[in-house]
């Protein structure tokens, strides 16, 4: 009986020592999105940035609707924290201490409950009265674009109509996708929270996170680049993990430490 006994308090206190480390690394794999998006959701730093950088939009429009061109003129903008808020999925993922899976992306998608970006219904209503066509240029997926457009149409988002959007079906690059709306369209602007919504460019990461790409088009930003903040997810975040997929927690976490840097 006190062999039974002791077999079940080691198997108890391994069990919730187990747990206890499952716990662990869940709350380390996801602590780095906690206050990224506390901030993104409730910082008004973060609706002054939209505000700013929809104002300089309205600007640049202005400017480049004077210039001549044969073909219509078109502002070509990202979605996902560029014109709607995603936030409550990082939010869902810190509560279950759960990774992004498409599974769990395409159930938010269908929630349609995205709310839109500060200033960016405004901004594509201004676009129409301007006659500058708005194109969606995402890599939501074809098959999440019903459900992206009636999200986009309740929140009163001008130029909601399936020619205007472009998603991502076999590839995530965004470059083929922007030559063929090149093909119709003079794209004098474009707007989005990740350098690749810009130009091919900004895909070269591997050397110094693409900071020299960044240096040899800073005439662009601001002028025909206009970038929104994102400090939840990126791009920018496979170079803390040296382009590999890095699934233990443990090292993840220490990855994100050694990129740190102090003094």
């Amino acid at each position: 009986m006190r062999r039974i006994f002791l077999a079940l308090i080691t198997s108890t206190f391994i069990l919730g020592c187990s747990s206890v480390a499952t716990d662990s690394k869940q709350n380390m794999e996801q602590e780095n999105l906690t206050l990224a998006t506390i901030w993104y959701q409730n910082s008004p730093e973060v609706k002054a940035l939209y505000y700013q950088g929809f104002n300089i939009a309205q600007e640049r429009v202005q400017e480049f609707q004077k210039q001549k061109s044969d073909r219509p003129k078109a502002v070509v903008v990202d979605l996902d924290e560029t014109m709607i808020d995603n936030s409550p999925f990082q939010g869902k993922m810190i509560e279950t201490g759960k990774p992004f899976t498409p599974e769990m992306w395409d159930e938010w998608v269908t929630l349609e409950k995205a709310e839109a970006m500060p200033g960016a219904v405004e901004f594509t209503q201004f676009c129409k009265m301007q006659g500058i066509e708005v194109i969606y240029l995402s890599n939501r997926t074809v098959g999440q674009q019903q459900a992206t457009m009636s999200n986009m149409h309740k929140l009163g988002f001008a130029f909601v109509k399936p020619e205007n959007f472009y998603l991502k079906d076999t590839t995530s690059k965004k470059e083929p996708r922007r030559r063929r709306i090149s093909e119709n369209f003079d794209i004098i602007l474009l707007l989005g929270d990740n350098l690749n919504d810009f130009a091919q460019v900004f895909e070269d990461r591997y050397e110094d996170w693409g900071k020299a790409n960044v240096d040899g088009q800073r005439q662009q930003f601001g002028r025909k680049f206009i970038v929104f903040p994102n400090p939840m997810y990126g791009e920018w975040e496979k170079n803390i993990y040296s382009y590999e997929r890095v699934k233990d927690e443990e090292t993840r976490f220490s990855m994100r430490r050694e990129t740190l840097k102090s003094f």
